[in-house]
């Protein structure tokens, strides 16, 4: 019985550090990725760059995403991780330089930015601290996105009023019940790969900081 405790203990506690391990290699590699996004965004805002065509986007974004995934063992999965980031910030350049453009609009990008960090950080602790369980929530995942994706394509043939305001409040929850799922995934072992971990979290702030940025930028052209 005793050498049965202790096998369960000892089990319990490398999970513990597995666990920490991959915590630690998130965050640090997330602060990275997020401050070289910071930084190209930053060069393309000097550089003027006008937002690319929306399937070069898509085509990017989704090309280094699965390479990232298919390297995710491998010291290559750290350079397409940057590649992938750097990438997103680039695009993100031109976005910045549209609102700060916009009477206004350096509040309106201080506040989504302020906002991001509170959300992130807030959630992250809640999970972080209680330990819950948000494997629940992967069925309001999969549908909130099939939902998201059907009000993205209405708005391209419908121009209904407000549609574009609820398109960003959706985006805003769907990120932040991302970040709960995904925080979550990580403690209770459903990830265990941190450059993965790392790039689902800096998909939904990316996400959240610009559904942010128009929700505001909404908010403000109708005062």
């Amino acid at each position: 019985m005793r050498e049965q405790d202790y096998a369960v203990h000892h089990g319990q506690q490398v999970e513990q550090q597995e666990v920490s391990k991959v915590l630690r290699n998130t965050y640090s590699l997330l602060a990275l990725t997020l401050a070289f996004s910071g930084i190209m965004a930053f060069v393309s805002q000097q550089m003027g760059f006008r937002y690319p065509n929306v399937f070069v986007v898509l085509i990017g974004f989704y090309g280094l995403f699965f390479l990232t995934a298919k390297l995710r063992d491998s010291v290559w999965g750290l350079v397409s991780t940057f590649a992938l980031t750097g990438f997103m910030g680039f695009i993100l350049g031109p976005i910045l330089n549209r609102y700060l453009g916009m009477t206004g609009g350096a509040e309106v990008v201080s506040s989504a930015f302020a906002m991001t960090a509170l959300v992130f950080g807030g959630l992250s602790a809640y999970v972080l601290i209680t330990r819950k369980d948000m494997s629940f929530l992967s069925g309001f995942i999969t549908a909130g996105f099939f939902v998201l994706l059907g009000a993205v394509v209405a708005s391209f043939f419908f121009q209904i009023s407000g549609l574009q305001l609820a398109i960003s409040a959706g985006f805003v929850l769907f990120s932040s019940v991302c970040i709960l799922f995904q925080t979550s995934a990580i403690i209770h072992g459903g990830e265990r790969n941190y450059i993965m971990a790392t790039i689902s979290l800096y998909v939904s702030i990316y996400n959240l900081f610009v559904s942010l940025l128009q929700l505001f930028g909404i908010m403000g052209r109708d005062d």
